[in-house]
């Protein structure tokens, strides 16, 4: 084939694979989009759509305290650095009690059954999220996200539609939510790639850091439509965010460019170029100028594993959502249960105030981007505030009761530092990741690499739910003390690329040192 018949072939690509969205647009504006103009829209619509399907999944956790609403008073259980209840049982029902709960989970082993639902929805998001980096790196990607997410809208749907036709079987929930998990699953690998195609590394932890708060947003904005709705019966909590995710889904079909390339928009080689870092080859643009890219190869699982820092920062990220999505589902819960400066707050009230802790997060996750892009440094970063979460835990836990300022304070410290790192490592770094030199320049990685860490992560988020659920009916210190001891183990998993890029620092000072005082050739080694 000629190059001019590969120049036609391309260009029809482009003009198939751009939205209909964006024709439209640019039909009524007669002009094309600039590179800048389709990088908003980038981060608006994949902000948009993730902030959907984090809507989605919190709702299970403020609908638990309706469908559980007693809880045995084992659960009520302390450690020996805990304080002791003062309030009766009685006094706490009347306080926080929303009807009578819902069979099958208002029984003695209610709670269970809540982080069997949690555990099923997270093991086949985990076990999806392998296969949907694969998918995400061979098929069009803003077709893909767009069935994720009407699917995802389906089935969350389906949940709800247990509270109309009066089910009570427990293995509905079960299939339902494990369905609405492989669905789910296709949102993260998606976003994370189209974002990378649009933004080259520089600034990207805090582009990245600001964008990642849709996580936070999508937790907020869940647990708000949530609560509210309870009033009108547990079923619309899950209908509303069904119905509002499903519609973004067409709002992503018809405007997400997944590509400058299947936009045909001008590559800005600025924006798309990586810095040197020391001791290191310059890292090749994520986007090559070379017509040559268009039919790389996607990189394969195991290839993608190899890659240098995935399978430590996936790991970390293991024990780091962890502990994020066991406050993800059972912080509403928690504070229903906790009594507060002697009061005990109604579900929808708990639900409202768990938001603060992805107030904090949203912070934490900016915060931890603008410091590892200033420092250029993601594992010091990352490492940091996981060890910072560990005495933020204990404080939460030891000291939340004394009155609802401070716990709504040590609430948001908490998400400060807990959500920071998860934020980074699913971001930042895993789309630096996704570029690393060792690919020479092949940029069909993003998803896969991004599905690789983030589904590792997605393991260690169903089992700390799951095991919340059988470790609260003991203690919920000992819940905690589970948090710390996963908040310190991923800390560690990060140790052997935190003494590299310490040792990276340094060996950047002393060049500097030695080029300051007129030997810089003598310091170089070959």
């Amino acid at each position: 084939m000629s190059s001019v018949e590969e120049s036609m072939t391309e260009s029809e690509r482009n003009y198939e694979d751009k939205p209909y969205g964006i024709w439209f647009v640019e039909v009524i504006k007669r002009k094309s989009l600039s590179y800048k103009t389709h990088q908003s829209i980038v981060l608006i619509v994949t902000f948009l759509a993730y902030t959907c399907y984090h809507a989605t999944r919190k709702t299970t956790s403020i609908v638990k305290s309706v469908l559980d609403p007693e809880s045995s008073e084992t659960s009520l259980q302390f450690l020996p650095w805990e304080r002791m209840s003062t309030g009766s049982i009685a006094s706490r029902l009347s306080s926080w009690i929303l009807g009578s709960g819902w069979a099958p989970f208002n029984g003695s082993n209610g709670s269970a059954l809540l982080g069997d639902i949690d555990v099923a929805f997270l093991g086949m998001y985990a076990i999806g999220m392998y296969f949907s980096g694969q998918l995400g790196d061979r098929l069009n990607l803003r077709i893909f996200l767009t069935v994720g997410m009407v699917g995802t809208g389906v089935f969350t749907a389906l949940f709800g539609a247990g509270y109309w036709l009066n089910i009570h079987t427990f293995y509905y929930f079960l299939i339902v939510q494990m369905i609405a998990g492989l669905f789910q699953s296709t949102g993260w690998p998606s976003v994370v790639a189209v974002v990378g195609n649009w933004f080259g590394k520089s600034k990207r932890g805090l582009i990245m850091g600001i964008w990642n708060a849709h996580t936070s947003v999508g937790n907020i904005t869940g647990s708000l439509i949530a609560s509210a709705m309870l009033q009108y019966g547990w079923g619309w909590s899950f209908a509303v965010p069904a119905m509002i995710i499903a519609f973004i889904g067409v709002v992503v079909f018809l405007f997400l460019p997944v590509s400058p390339e299947a936009v045909g928009a001008d590559k800005q080689e600025d924006d798309l170029q990586s810095p040197k870092k020391a001791g290191e080859a310059v890292t090749e643009p994520l986007l090559s100028s070379d017509k040559a890219v268009v039919h790389e190869r996607a990189v394969g699982f195991i290839e993608a594993w190899k890659i240098p820092g995935v399978a430590p920062f996936a790991l970390c990220l293991f024990f780091a959502k962890l502990v994020a999505y066991t406050f993800l589902y059972w912080l509403p819960f928690y504070i229903s249960h906790t009594e507060i400066n002697g009061t005990y707050y109604s579900s929808e009230t708990a639900g409202n105030l768990s938001t603060l802790f992805d107030v904090g997060g949203v912070v934490g996750g900016i915060l931890a981007g603008h410091i590892s892009d200033r420092l250029d440094a993601r594992a010091i970063a990352a490492a940091s505030f996981m060890y910072l979460a560990i005495p933020a835990l204990f404080l939460y836990r030891c000291y939340g009761y004394v009155s609802l300022t401070v716990n709504i304070m040590l609430m948001l410290i908490t998400g400060f530092f807990v959500n920071g790192p998860y934020a980074l490592i699913t971001t930042a770094v895993s789309a630096d990741l996704g570029t690393h030199s060792s690919l020479k320049g092949n940029s069909r990685a993003l998803a896969t690499v991004t599905a690789i860490i983030d589904g590792t992560g997605s393991v260690g988020a169903a089992i700390g739910p799951l095991l919340t659920g059988y470790i609260s009916a003991v203690s919920w210190s000992a819940v905690f003390t589970m948090l710390m001891l996963s908040a310190l183990i991923a800390g560690l998993l990060l140790t052997k690329l935190v003494m590299a890029e310490v040792a990276a620092k340094m060996e950047k000072a002393r060049l500097r040192r030695d080029t300051s005082l007129g030997s810089p050739v003598e310091s170089i080694e070959v």
